[in-house]
């Protein structure tokens, strides 16, 4: 019997995934398409994705201690409950909008977009750090490999398979219907976590804040393979916000893609991640964890390099493929290797002390890919300045192949 079919609470918690994950897809793509549509300046457009990610530097730790604290189950309901109320006021921002372009006060609405962002992506860390610290309560220690990767995997779907298109879709049809569906995804999403019967935890013996942050801390100091990993997948995903931030206007100006067809084109990438989740555990058990994560490191630097080079969008899907497919092994390897390391009262917070380190960096990408463009531009041209973030992606996953070659091991 499937995992699914033989366990309700891992899967109303799968469900829950999958419909919040389709508001997440669909806020990939609404969320910079709108900017482009304000703006085309690439720091503005930057600023958006940097105060998307920000909170993942600014609250990913106190957000483990909250999780270790707290009731998960509720903390999962009461953020996707406040990321429904802050959609809602996306699409109130858009009602203000005099016309798209605005002929002024650019910056403006992009300070109001990236506030509302700020938010949506702090609620997104404690709603997140909480799900993924719940799993193990759900499903027994050997199905954690299986677990993870069906959720990666109808995240990918959702999230960048059936998402982006339809946001596509749906913002040529009307800028704020995306965001009205994200409302609705969240308000189900809730509904689905209040539905599942989480084992009842030893409660918690509750100490000062720093106290609790700095147990974390010391566990993790302890553990020098999995900091490694951390600050490896924060390298790593620093270089894949700098590739995603400025995707949006290498679409448009390089790539002459509509917003439909950039959603299309993110679906090659969902593509990659639905087929890593689902064959990415069966290599694992054959290769091993330690190669499965050398191959990724080989993996990672070709979409950068690839994209710097082509102006064919299918190459530019393949490579995203390719990169998708990679992340998702990584993911598969590294997420159930904590999961089955950490103890269970210190979950949650080494859990977000891994991920500050581990997901801190993508506001640094954003910003740094806006700026890249911004500097270049004058002296090289607009379309290799679009070119130029994936040049020096590109370089520095070549550096930290070589490294994780020679230090990483399990």
């Amino acid at each position: 019997m499937s995992l699914l079919a033989k366990n309700r609470n891992y899967r109303l918690l799968f469900s829950a995934s999958a419909i919040s994950n389709l508001g997440d897809g669909v806020s990939a793509l609404a969320f910079p398409w709108l900017a482009s549509l304000i703006t085309r300046d690439p720091i503005l457009i930057a600023t958006v994705a940097f105060a998307t990610r920000l909170p993942w530097m600014l609250f990913s730790l106190p957000a483990g201690v909250i999780t270790d604290r707290g009731d998960r189950q509720r903390l999962m309901v009461m953020a996707d409950l406040l990321r429904l109320l802050l959609t809602a006021g996306v699409v109130a921002l858009i009602v203000t909008l005099p016309d798209l372009p605005p002929p002024s006060g650019a910056g403006w609405y992009i300070f109001a977009l990236s506030c509302l962002a700020f938010l949506l992506g702090s609620a997104e860390v404690v709603r997140d750090n909480a799900a993924q610290t719940a799993l193990p309560s759900v499903v027994e220690s050997i199905d954690l490999e299986r677990a993870n990767g069906q959720i990666w995997s109808i995240e990918q779907i959702m999230g960048s398979f059936i998402g982006p298109p339809l946001a596509g879709f749906l913002i040529a049809y009307a800028v704020p219907a995306p965001f009205a569906l994200d409302a609705i995804t969240f308000a189900l999403a809730a509904w689905v976590v209040w539905l599942i019967t989480v084992p009842p935890r030893r409660a918690p013996i509750k100490k000062p804040l720093l106290v609790e942050a700095k147990e974390g801390f010391s566990w993790l100091w302890q553990h020098p393979k999995l900091l490694r990993l951390a600050i490896m997948l924060g390298v790593s995903n620093m270089l894949a916000i700098m590739a995603l931030t400025i995707l949006v206007l290498f679409s448009q100006e390089i790539l002459n893609l509509s917003g439909f067809g950039h959603g299309l084109l993110l679906t090659a990438g969902a593509a990659g991640g639905v087929i890593g989740g689902l064959v990415c555990p069966a290599i694992v058990q054959r290769v091993g964890s330690e190669r499965s994560l050398q191959a990724v490191l080989l993996l990672f630097p070709l979409m950068f390099v690839v994209i710097f080079l082509t102006s064919n969008v299918w190459v530019v899907a393949a490579a995203l493929f390719v990169e998708m497919f990679a992340g998702l092994l990584w993911n598969v390897v590294t997420v159930s290797y904590r999961q089955r390391l950490i103890p269970d009262h210190l979950l949650g917070r080494v859990n977000s002390i891994y991920r500050f380190f581990g997901w801190g960096l993508m506001p640094v990408g954003a910003l740094l890919a806006g700026l890249i463009v911004t500097l270049a531009e004058p002296e090289m041209g607009r379309e290799f300045a679009l070119r130029l973030p994936y040049a020096v992606a590109g370089g520095i996953a070549v550096i930290l192949a070589i490294y994780g070659l020679f230090r990483l091991r399990l």
